[in-house]
């Protein structure tokens, strides 16, 4: 894929991580369905951990300057996490290949989702600890694994599927193997 095509998706994502959470948030799903979650590792999926890593930053960023959300205090342990998805994403889509696209997704998502997870809490820990505010595992786990679980069955569910479909319609490239053949989808 082009770097003018990955600029314009990343662009597309940053944008989406401004638009979904108000709407996700005006029928009160935001904080159990993640919204700005799925543009960024959208992002790392389909342009790789640079891109997916500056959406993961830009993105909530920018949506903190234009809607608010998030505020500034959660912004400092939000945009720690997002890089981290797309880091992550980009970086292990790279190397992961089974033979079956489908499952070179979800081998890299749910490592990606715990790793950004981790990543969260050791920010928002580190926060807490320069306020002065208590924080725990039993918090961590509260926040990023039991609230935030819905969110993650839709990253699940949703992006692999998405990818498919653009693959199909080629929209995006086809992945390829070591063997220079196209993966099979599923």
């Amino acid at each position: 894929m082009s770097n003018v095509k990955k600029i314009c998706i990343c662009a597309f994502c940053i944008a989406l991580c401004c638009v979904l959470p108000p709407a996700f948030h005006a029928v009160g799903l935001g904080a159990v369905f993640s919204p700005m979650h799925l543009p960024v590792l959208l992002c790392g999926l389909l342009c790789g951990w640079p891109y997916g890593a500056f959406c993961g930053v830009a993105g909530p960023l920018l949506s903190c300057l234009t809607t608010g959300m998030p505020s500034a205090a959660r912004l400092l342990y939000m945009a720690p996490e997002l890089c981290a998805y797309g880091l992550f994403c980009g970086l292990l889509l790279r190397f992961i290949r089974t033979g079956r696209t489908a499952a070179d997704l979800y081998l890299t998502l749910v490592p990606a989702m715990v790793l950004g997870r981790v990543v969260g809490g050791a920010a928002r820990a580190m926060f807490a600890l320069y306020n002065a505010e208590s924080y725990s595992l039993a918090l961590w786990v509260g926040a990023y694994v039991v609230e935030t679980l819905p969110g993650a069955i839709l990253q699940l569910v949703f992006l692999p599927a998405l990818v498919l479909v653009l693959t199909r319609a080629k929209l995006i490239p086809a992945r390829y193997g070591a063997d220079g053949k196209a993966l099979e989808p599923v």
